[in-house]
């Protein structure tokens, strides 16, 4: 049976400064309930028993990374904002494991690159099948201008994050 939790219309008196305050206060019980990763836990368990959830952040990385063009550990460590030598030995591990496998780049044959294998797309199509299917069921009955809506503001909302993240971030290594 699925719950479905109804938030109050904001009050038009609400300050700017309240208003932040309930998204801060939304974000912490959003982190709190996606903290044990779950769906991820999922699909893991479904699909390949032996990965960790780093590894699917790998993938996830992957995935995104391949829109700009090849994917190198150093771009998979940049998107998951973590240490190369760290994104270097993940990687590693998912070669040994048949998810990913390291290949000559065709724009310079001296570049290594990364690219998934059958396994890692079946593992990353099942992590987001069972994401689609939880959300689905979160938004079930939410009217269509109502999932439009929260659809486009949610990703304005998260690209402004990122946004704001990688320019703090720029800063604090000057």
């Amino acid at each position: 049976m699925t719950s479905v939790v109804k938030t109050e219309e904001p009050a038009s008196d609400a300050t700017q400064e309240e208003m932040i305050l309930r998204i801060g206060q939304v974000m912490t019980r959003m982190r709190l309930m996606t903290g044990r990763r779950m769906i991820s836990r999922l699909a893991i368990q479904n699909v390949a028993p032996d990965l960790e959830l780093s590894h699917l952040d790998v993938l996830d990385a992957v995935r995104r990374a391949e829109a700009a063009g090849e994917v190198t550990v150093g771009s998979v460590a940049e998107i998951m904002r973590i240490d190369p030598s760290r994104a270097s030995r993940i990687v590693a591990e998912m070669v040994t494991r048949g998810v990913l496998r390291r290949k000559a780049s065709q724009a310079d044959a001296r570049r290594i690159v990364v690219v998934m294998t059958a396994l890692g797309q079946r593992l990353l199509a099942e992590v987001q099948a069972q994401k689609r299917a939880l959300i689905g069921d979160i938004v079930g009955d939410w009217s269509e201008a109502d999932l439009e809506l929260f659809s486009r503001l949610f990703d304005q909302f998260i690209g402004g994050f990122e946004q704001a993240f990688k320019a703090r971030y720029r800063e604090s290594e000057d």
